[in-house]
């Protein structure tokens, strides 16, 4: 049974975490073998704060990527 998690930026709807889980059990489901009640899945929501990249702390008080205000 594949576990996917997925980490990244908060912001997506309900919905749209909807369509990519259905989507990506598909793929699993489909390409893989095994059944779609098999396939788990975790979305990890984070604020930008929380992370770095290239050594700056994401999301400055604009929303925008790179070091804060």
């Amino acid at each position: 049974m594949p576990y996917v998690t997925i980490e990244w930026f908060e912001g997506r709807s309900g919905e749209q975490k909807q369509e990519i889980a259905e989507k990506v059990t598909e793929v699993l489901s489909e390409v893989g073998g095994m059944p779609p009640d098999q396939v788990w899945i975790r979305f990890v929501d984070s604020p930008k704060s929380n992370w770095a990249m290239g050594g700056a702390i994401q999301g400055g008080g604009d929303g925008a990527l790179g070091p804060p205000d």
